[in-house]
């Protein structure tokens, strides 16, 4: 069995270096279908991990009125108070959103006349993790007296987890049909490997010949390129992760927390590389034994 093995290695190396333009095509099918569906991998893992932080930490402010009386902002006050939904509060008055505002937006800042401050009064309220009915709650404090407004967290980030169903979906659908494509690939290349050898081959089916010696050749070539396929996704998706996180999520550091923005786990790095070498071995397997 090692010597089969060992045979096989040998000669599914010196077939890619004879046949190494088109092992480079099958290869970089490959490396290509597993590049997009890591990538997908590493944008939904990131984009839940950064929801369910932003989800414990969300908040729900409420706008008062300029003209809300005393009573009504109590009645609010009250409404807002912690309790199982609320976890803490914090009443912002005008001048403290003008100051925010201009400690936020300072290019902006100038455009505002300081005896207009045009801010609304507001409570920020810092909800729960498990907190439930905030909807029921929203929309209670919505039609309260001397409420302008109320902004919710969760309803945005209901919709950016509805957002990242659909890009993982899209990407195991788009991912499938690149790794087929390059299954299919692989098959062609091992086939014409096969058939310029077919000579060779007939001969040592003739004199009895284990299937070992005269197909596993080609299914350890498909393994290879798979796997090596496989290696260069990985490398071409690290120097990217690390692009984009530098360039375009750095200056994004006060709203993203970059250190939950990771690459893929080793896991998942360990079954791309399997997956890689599968899908090369299963085109080996078709090509060697149709043909």
């Amino acid at each position: 069995m090692a010597g089969a093995t060992r045979y096989a290695l040998d000669e599914a190396a010196a077939s890619l270096w004879r046949g190494w333009r088109a092992g480079i095509l099958s290869t970089a099918t490959i490396a290509v279908a597993l590049f997009v569906l890591g990538g997908f991998l590493i944008a939904t893992a990131n984009l839940e991990r950064l929801g369910d932080q932003w989800n414990r930490t969300a908040e729900m402010s409420v706008f008062l009125k300029d003209d809300i009386s005393a009573g009504d902002r109590g009645a609010v006050e009250q409404a807002v108070a912690p309790g199982p939904a609320i976890a803490a509060r914090e009443f912002v008055s005008k001048a403290d959103a003008l100051a925010r505002f201009k400690q936020t937006f300072s290019s902006a800042a100038t455009a505002i006349d300081p005896g207009d401050n045009p801010l609304p009064a507001s409570f920020e309220v810092r909800l729960t993790p498990d907190a439930r009915d905030v909807d029921s709650l929203a929309a209670t404090l919505r039609g309260m007296p001397g409420v302008a407004d109320v902004q919710f967290d969760r309803q945005w980030l209901a919709r950016m987890s509805s957002a990242i169903r659909a890009v993982r979906g899209v990407g195991f659908v788009l991912g499938t049909l690149l790794t087929v494509a390059a299954g299919l690939t692989v098959a062609n290349v091992v086939r014409l490997a096969l058939h310029a050898r077919r000579d060779e081959l007939d001969i040592m089916q003739l004199v009895g010949a284990p299937d070992a010696y005269v197909r596993g050749p080609f299914v350890v070539e498909g393994i290879l390129q798979g796997g090596l396929g496989a290696v260069l996704a990985l490398i071409a998706l690290a120097v990217a992760f690390a692009t984009v996180r530098s360039s375009y999520l750095a200056p994004l550091a006060t709203a993203v927390n970059l250190s939950s923005v990771q690459f893929l786990r080793w896991e998942l790095c360990g079954l791309l590389v399997l997956g890689g070498m599968a899908v090369g071995c299963l085109g080996g397997l078709v090509a060697a034994w149709r043909s």
